[in-house]
């Protein structure tokens, strides 16, 4: 690996574990910059997810404060995203290569568009009134599931779709939806990393580095990302997400 090859992942991963903590669809930043540096996009897939497993949860104990008292229902939500997790990753192993190459464009514009409304999704959200929680039901059950599947799949917006699928059925602040939703993304990587590990194709000196970059990120992105602008993360996010899209329209 060229030196600036991995200066560049490691700092995409940094960026990657903030913006994951803070807004969700880090992977819009780290899958095209191992798709760019011509790594395959499945290759790219499982080694952005095993590389940024323990970004999330960095993340996850930034906001620890946030989870307190909502151990019961963690583990409900936790196993919802597991099982899905392992759907997805088994579709993403079962399915062509030309399947998965051919849907990625179509994905990262579903994250794309996801990121570009997720301000609208966080006012509403945010206007609701904090009443007593509520379980969510078999319903939120059910969409945390799907979304398992989706990150088991592709990793990019899962944090989005969860934090809007639980503003809408969670009478929550934001921030603790937030502290959930980090929760279940790192489950749904680190499921999605282990299976990956043993019968994916990996690059195991981009997953260190990745690994590496997205701890640091999920601890600043706990500490310092709500002094960061989110305008700025999400115009970042944008770019690079469209970025990608041609990049691999035009391959």
């Amino acid at each position: 690996m060229i030196w600036w090859h991995a200066v560049v992942i490691f700092v995409a991963g940094v960026w990657a574990g903030t913006i994951n903590t803070v807004v969700g669809s880090g992977t819009l930043v780290t899958f095209p910059v191992l798709v760019a540096l011509g790594y395959p996009p499945v290759t790219a897939t499982t080694s952005n997810a095993i590389g940024l497993a323990p970004g999330t949860i960095s993340g996850a104990i930034g906001y620890r404060e946030e989870l307190r008292g909502q151990g019961s229902r963690l583990l409900r939500f936790g196993i919802a995203s597991l099982l899905g997790a392992v759907g997805g990753t088994v579709l993403l192993l079962s399915l062509p290569k030309d399947a998965f190459e051919t849907i990625v464009p179509v994905l990262v514009g579903l994250a794309v568009v996801l990121v570009i409304i997720q301000p609208r999704v966080s006012k509403w959200v945010a206007s609701r009134k904090a009443t007593p929680a509520a379980s969510g039901g078999a319903v939120l059950l059910f969409l945390i599931f799907l979304i398992g599947i989706y990150g088991g799949y592709f990793t990019a917006a899962q944090g989005v779709m969860l934090v809007a699928v639980m503003g809408m059925l969670l009478a929550e602040p934001l921030q603790r939806l937030n502290g959930i939703k980090n929760v279940l993304s790192a489950v749904v990587n680190v499921v999605a990393g282990v299976i990956y590990a043993f019968v994916a194709p990996v690059s195991w000196p981009v997953v260190g580095l990745l690994a590496a970059g997205s701890v640091l990120g999920g601890v600043l992105g706990a500490k310092i990302g709500r002094k960061l602008s989110p305008t700025v993360l999400r115009a970042v996010i944008v770019v690079v997400g469209v970025a990608a899209i041609i990049h691999l329209l035009l391959k």
